[in-house]
């Protein structure tokens, strides 16, 4: 018996702002999503994701009823007056869902305007991130403490998935004000260590893509402007 194919990721609702994200912050909306996951980002990129999250839901309600109008419409059914009744009450439902679409997208622009601001007005950093140092901070991002042992009185950093770091690069990046520990807790237990805003805007910029314009929307095969696609 052949093996059963590995289920379909499902889609992503495909939304028209979504180059404009990606211009401001030189990442994909798949990298900013799980980042946002990560609490890789500051405060402003953070209510961006979330804001565009929001608009991503209300899309795929949208391509939901559009797809349901075009089957009421294919000649699949009887046309009669419980057919009339159904793709009256679908377009209303079409109607409100894109009126929350608009208004999810109005909210995405609007977190949208300070982020492009920042985009345009910074420039690159005199002492940029090593590539030793973004992973240390992104293994940090996950969750991560400081321990103390009780019998060489060495101090070690490891993170929630496993990557140790040295005491002296925690050092370094706590005296450049990337990352804090608290002192609250005793060593010995564990003083648990976290990224600063500081911390997230530095690994944030390192980690963006160069782009010097908008990128376009690929042809998705098999899609249209309204289905959701599949991103990879």
């Amino acid at each position: 018996m052949p093996p059963q194919p590995t289920p379909t990721p499902a889609r992503r609702a495909v939304s028209p702002l979504d180059h404009r994200l990606e211009a401001a912050t030189g990442h994909t909306i798949d990298t900013l999503w799980a980042y946002r996951d990560r609490g890789v980002l500051d405060k402003p990129h953070a209510h961006l994701v979330d804001q565009h999250r929001e608009l991503a839901k209300t899309q795929t309600g949208v391509t939901f009823y559009l797809r349901l109008l075009g089957r009421l419409s294919s000649g699949e059914f009887d046309v009669d007056d419980a057919l009339f009744t159904r793709i009256d009450r679908t377009v209303d439902q079409m109607k409100e869902t894109a009126a929350a679409r608009d208004a999810a997208a109005r909210k995405v622009l609007a977190a949208l305007q300070p982020v492009e601001a920042a985009a345009a007005a910074s420039t690159p950093g005199p002492t940029p991130l090593s590539t030793d140092d973004q992973a240390a901070l992104l293994a940090i991002a996950g969750g991560a403490k400081l321990h103390e042992h009780l019998l060489t009185g060495r101090l070690s950093v490891t993170s929630a998935s496993g990557t140790r770091i040295p005491h002296a690069k925690l050092q370094r990046l706590e005296n450049a004000g990337l990352v804090v520990r608290d002192t609250s807790h005793p060593v010995h237990a564990g003083q648990p260590v976290a990224l600063t805003d500081a911390g997230r805007a530095a690994l944030f910029a390192a980690r963006r893509t160069p782009t010097t314009q908008a990128p376009k929307l690929p042809a998705r095969s098999g899609t249209s402007p309204s289905t959701p696609a599949q991103r990879r």
